[in-house]
């Protein structure tokens, strides 16, 4: 691995929400390829870089994608980045989620918030290799129907008649027709066969805790149980210990791990 970010031009930029937005990178003809659950380090020349899980397509590796929340002083910095804008890119990095090893089960996807991002490229591979594994189920949480990212595309996931994908918000107005509710209640409507299920997470912490609270209390065992975490990530080599989890980098042996390798941390904060 390299510490030496290459160039890439942004091809195009979508403004997902008021505060989210996606960026389309042009890459080399050879691409990048990468697993989905993986992340670059993405550069903002004289800013600096900052740890981005990649959203696009892994049966298209030439097509880079990053969907970004401004939050920082880095990614406040992108969301002002134009067509035609040049970042750096290293990686890809991380482990990712367990694709093969899920290979014949029954799927369970659960994003909260912006949490979707790290699980498109997932879904992605779901619904290309559909018939590789048992029933999918999506399920989507938000702040509120404002702040759903993809909403066009989930809509089109939730056409198709492969696949249960259900969608929730936290609160909305009356123009709102859909769920209202914690995204861990659509867990209520989701038919589980426990000995044959895995399930993949990601979103804000506790709603991940409370996600793998409850699929466990559903029969589902810890160790098909998948959170993807991203505390504290800065160099993604390990070398720096930011995101040191005890015995684990979350940058070298995550973002994407077990449920009962971390469990007990996992309910403990700001490690």
């Amino acid at each position: 691995m390299t510490w030496i970010p290459e160039p890439a031009r942004v091809l195009r930029v979508h403004h997902e929400t008021a505060d989210t937005f996606t960026l389309h990178f042009d890459v080399k003809a050879s691409g990048r390829p990468f697993t989905p659950g993986q992340f670059n380090m993405v550069y903002v020349f004289g800013v600096g870089e900052v740890p981005i899980s990649i959203s696009g397509d892994p049966g298209e590796p030439d097509a880079l994608v990053h969907t970004i929340r401004a939050v920082g002083t880095v990614t406040t910095a992108m969301k002002s980045v134009k067509r035609g804008s040049t970042l750096g890119i290293r990686g890809p990095y991380g482990n990712g989620w367990p694709i093969e090893g899920a290979l014949g089960k029954d799927v369970i996807v659960v994003a909260g918030g912006l949490g979707i991002a790290p699980l498109r490229s997932l879904v992605y591979h779901l619904m290309r290799r559909r018939s590789d594994y048992g029933a999918v189920t999506i399920l989507v949480g938000a702040r509120s129907p404002a702040d759903i990212v993809y909403r066009a595309e989930i809509e089109r996931w939730r056409r198709r008649a492969d696949a249960t994908v259900l969608v929730t918000v936290d609160h909305a107005g009356r123009d709102w027709t859909g769920e209202v509710s914690v995204v861990t209640a659509l867990l209520d409507r989701v038919p589980i066969r426990a000995n044959r299920t895995i399930a993949m997470t990601c979103g804000p912490e506790v709603m991940m805790r409370f996600t793998a609270r409850a699929l466990v209390a559903r029969g589902v065992p810890a160790e098909r149980i998948f959170l993807a975490l991203e505390r504290n990530m800065k160099c993604a080599l390990g070398f720096c210990g930011h995101c040191q989890y005890r015995e684990s980098f979350i940058c070298k042996d995550g973002p994407v791990l077990r449920l009962d390798r971390i469990e007990e941390l996992l309910w403990q904060r700001e490690i």
